[in-house]
């Protein structure tokens, strides 16, 4: 490989490594402040997961991110056998096949489709001139095929976020909109039928997220729970590892799903809210490099990237207010998790890349 692939200058944007850094540090003190108490507290195993996740951002940045658009096949096929193999032997837990055990680290192909799904639209889009109507239907079959193992896991979460990102390229593109349109008016036409195909406990969150109040003890218990652990925060919070909701478990998933909820009960409203005002920051500075990317393939990256960021927050942040339904969705570089938090890196490697190339480099 040339060693033009590379970029060693100091022309990072410092701001796709600070944000996300102190986002991690947010995150790992919450987490650590709702297993306060536990030997084996999960904390530290987050810890590991950003130290590692940082290498694999330096490390892409380094690459030229052209290079995943000659790998797209290869990328996505290994990324279709990997949801495979979670079929076939994957690892299951509270009623969800959503892991490859390795050991050593539980893998969740699932989480690695949320970027395999944007090089492949990418590749496609930034290289049609014209976008026919065949055109389209073949894009949406490859991200329908991979959506309905992830659906079968299943996990109506991650298959959200990877039906989003598809629609805001599409959006991005040279496509007819009314394209779009008819793709859409089709899926409101199958939604009745879509319905019968959700678990119970899928349809019970719908029903709860309409409302609370029907069944409050189970379907509702988590929203419910999670609203009071927002306003017990008060304006300024509990403290660290002196949350009631938290530290007693009432908080269900609380370093997952409710970690909003969870800072939110230990740094109030000024902690929650400065949370949420960096990962905004973060998603903005992300569009202003898809803005400026060199390219169409690079432009779709960043956008995708973003837009992904940016659904994952606003779901995430609105189920623990009770203004989104319960997807399990993680929060972004702040939600415990090794495949996420492993993704969200990779994801900034790339954009690191793209802006690293926005202008003709010379060495």
């Amino acid at each position: 490989m040339k060693f033009s692939k590379f970029r060693l200058g100091l022309g990072f944007d410092w701001t796709l490594y600070i944000i996300p850094f102190l986002l991690c540090v947010f995150g790992i003190v919450i987490i650590y402040s709702i297993d306060y108490g536990v030997k084996d507290n999960i904390a530290y195993d987050q810890i590991l997961y950003t130290i590692v996740g940082f290498v694999i951002a330096i490390a892409l940045s380094l690459f030229d991110y052209k290079i995943l658009k000659g790998m797209y096949l290869i990328i996505y096929l290994s990324g279709l056998f990997l949801l495979i193999l979670v079929m076939l032997v994957g690892s299951t837990t509270f009623g969800a096949t959503r892991w490859i055990d390795l050991y050593f680290f539980k893998l969740q192909p699932s989480e690695l489709f949320k970027i395999i799904n944007l090089i492949i639209l990418a590749k496609l889009f930034s290289d049609w001139e014209v976008i026919s109507f065949k055109k389209f239907l073949a894009a949406a079959g490859l991200v329908l095929l991979p959506l309905v193992m992830i659906l079968m896991q299943p996990d109506l979460g991650t298959a959200s976020v990877i039906f989003v990102s598809f629609l805001a390229i599409l959006f991005m593109s040279k496509i007819k909109k009314i394209y779009i349109v008819i793709g859409l008016a089709v899926l409101i036409a199958l939604s009745p039928i879509g319905w019968h195909f959700l678990r119970d406990y899928q349809k019970n969150r719908v029903v709860a997220f309409i409302n609370p109040a029907t069944d409050p003890q189970g379907a509702g218990y988590n929203v419910s729970q999670a609203k009071i652990a927002v306003g017990s925060g008060g304006l300024l919070g509990r403290g660290i590892g002196k949350g009631t909701q938290s530290q007693l478990n009432f908080l269900p998933v609380a370093h997952t799903d409710f970690i909003f909820a969870g800072t939110a009960e230990a740094t109030g409203f000024v902690g929650s809210s400065f949370l949420i005002i960096l990962i905004f920051i973060l998603i903005i500075r992300v569009y202003n490099i898809a803005a400026t990317a060199r390219d169409d393939f690079g432009m779709y990256l960043a956008g995708g990237i973003g837009t992904i960021f940016l659904f994952q927050t606003l779901v995430n942040a609105g189920m623990n207010l009770g203004i989104m339904p319960v997807t399990g969705i993680p929060l972004p570089f702040v939600s415990y998790g090794g495949s996420s938090m492993l993704t969200n890196m990779a994801a900034l490697g790339i954009l690191q890349s793209i802006y690293l190339r926005h202008k003709v480099i010379n060495f």
